[in-house]
């Protein structure tokens, strides 16, 4: 019997670790991949954060490059390394969780091979776990190479011909600028009228700014906060402008549907794509806890990480408390605000056995 399991060996899942280390807790992470920061090396290969490297510290261990550095996936996943290294974070590799039973005072979490009891547990997977594709792409011929930006390395995997990015967010925009400075056309279906915001304004990096303003401290319960989470995110650090004034981009609005060989979008039937590209998100996929309460969108119902069965947390999710949630250097004061409340927590617990 574990004090607690951990789900999740990414930014989220490490930054518990560290608060569960601090409180010296028997607890153990588990994740479904087979290595440290999987999760990241598997995106496409040109990916770099927007963050500089000053704001993408996890507790206790600065991210080893000069400020003012943009990181790719290649140095977050050896940051991720060098985190459990340092602190020692045990971690259950290739071991996918299939179903959490909640026993009134303990869990049994259920993997492929096996289980683990814990007393408490912390779900750790983030937001990203269902690629969702529109269902018409399922009518659309074989011969038409389709793929989700989950799966998308770089122009490489795309046959010869013509090719369509689906998705109007930083995904879908970085993809399309990549292919679109392939020798071939891209018609791009999505939002063009999308906001954006540069990486550096007036000498300072964007997340400087946000900083100083506040504006990534906002709680989703707050009248700005509400209004921020509820308006469409700004593409950041990407010329959408100069990428859809291209020759070879093709804007052609939301696509409808499918048939065959033709793609019906709001401006447009095409018959000649040879490629798509669905950067199209994700759905959330939380059905496997039991007794737990979902909201509308599928997502937990929850207090800043505390959610209606008692010993079970979560961390990692966009606008858990604030926009900067789910980024990597966000996440500390939800782990702390966790880690703190599993103190208080238990504190009170031995008051009551006295």
């Amino acid at each position: 019997m574990l004090d607690f399991i951990i789900i999740g060996a990414a930014q989220a899942g490490l930054s518990m670790a560290y608060e569960l280390k601090q409180l010296q807790k028997n607890y153990v992470v588990l994740d479904k991949e087979s290595e440290i920061g999987a999760s990241w090396l598997k995106r496409w290969d040109s990916l770099t954060l927007f963050t500089p490297s000053e704001f993408n510290n996890l507790k206790g261990l600065k991210f080893p490059k000069p400020k003012g550095h943009y990181p790719d996936k290649y140095e977050v996943a050896e940051y991720f390394k060098s985190y459990v290294d340092t602190f020692d974070i045990p971690i259950e590799f290739d071991t996918l969780v299939t179903e959490i039973q909640d026993k009134s005072d303990y869990f049994v979490v259920k993997c492929e091979d096996g289980f683990y009891e814990a007393e408490q547990v912390i779900i750790a997977t983030g937001p990203f776990h269902i690629p969702y594709t529109p269902p018409f792409y399922q009518k659309i011929d074989s011969s038409v190479f389709q793929i989700h930006s989950d799966y998308y390395k770089n122009p490489s995997q795309l046959q010869k011909g013509k090719a369509m990015v689906v998705g109007a967010g930083d995904s879908g925009y970085q993809i399309l600028d990549e292919i679109s400075n392939t020798d071939r056309d891209v018609y791009f279906s999505g939002d063009t009228e999308v906001k954006t915001l540069p990486q550096e304004f007036l000498g300072k990096t964007l997340w400087w700014w946000f900083t100083k303003t506040g504006y990534l401290s906002f709680s989703k319960t707050s009248w700005l906060g509400k209004k921020i989470s509820e308006s469409k995110q700004p593409i950041i650090g990407v010329d959408v402008k100069g990428i859809l004034n291209k020759e070879n981009v093709i804007p052609v609005g939301k696509t409808i549907n499918a048939n065959s060989h033709k793609i019906v979008t709001e401006e447009a039937e095409l018959t000649d794509v040879r490629n798509i590209i669905w950067a199209t998100g994700y759905r959330p996929k939380f059905e496997w806890i039991e007794g737990l309460e979902l909201d509308k969108n599928g997502y937990p119902l929850h207090h800043r990480g505390i959610s209606n069965i008692d010993g079970l947390y979560f961390i990692g999710l966009p606008w858990l408390h604030t926009r900067a949630s789910a980024t990597l250097g966000g996440i500390q004061k939800d782990a702390d605000y966790l880690g703190d409340y599993i103190l208080e927590k238990e504190s009170k617990k031995e008051k009551v056995n006295i």
